[in-house]
Order: structure tokens, then sequence, then C-alpha cells
């Protein structure tokens, strides 16, 4: 049971981390950003990506708050997974 909710939470984290990138190479194109699915993607991730706008000016018309983003998500993510891992194994369910 506990190998199944850590593989849960890799796949949520996983796909949340190609939500991000999708969204960052989406942005390129303005007819992406325009559709459906640019919009939903753009919904997921803007409540975590705006944390690093606010903190983190562009450079002209070069936005880096994405890409510092995507670093500390893979970083904190990672820490969470491990930290998963360890919760379910002092539980006993691994």
């Amino acid at each position: 049971m506990g190998s199944f909710i850590l593989t849960i939470g890799q796949w949520v984290y996983d796909a949340y981390y190609w939500l991000i990138l999708i969204s960052i190479f989406g942005s390129w194109f303005p007819r992406f950003s325009q559709s459906k699915v640019g919009e939903t993607i753009s919904r997921l991730v803007e409540p975590y990506l705006g944390i690093f706008r606010k903190f983190i000016p562009p450079f002209g018309m070069i936005d880096f708050s994405p890409i510092i983003g995507l670093i500390a998500y893979r970083y904190l993510g990672g820490f969470a997974l491990v930290g998963l891992q360890q919760l379910l194994d002092m539980v006993g369910l691994i």
C-alpha cells in the first residue's frame, strides 16, 4: 500500500513538472497561450509560478522567474518525496 502511495505521489509530482515545462515553452507561442489547453495549463501552474514572479522581475523581454520556479520545484519536490517515503516507512506501510 505504501509503495502505491509513493508511486502516485511521484506520478503527480512528475505530471506537474511537465505542466510547468509545457507552460514555459508554450509562452513562446501566442496561439498556444490563447488556446483552451494553454489557458488550462496556465491556470494550473500560475499559482505556483506567480510566487516567483513577485520576487524576480523580468529582465527586458525575458522572464526568468519560471526557470527559477522550475529549479526550486525540482529540489523541493525531491525533498517532499523523500519525506513521504520516510513517513510511510515510519508508519510501517513500506
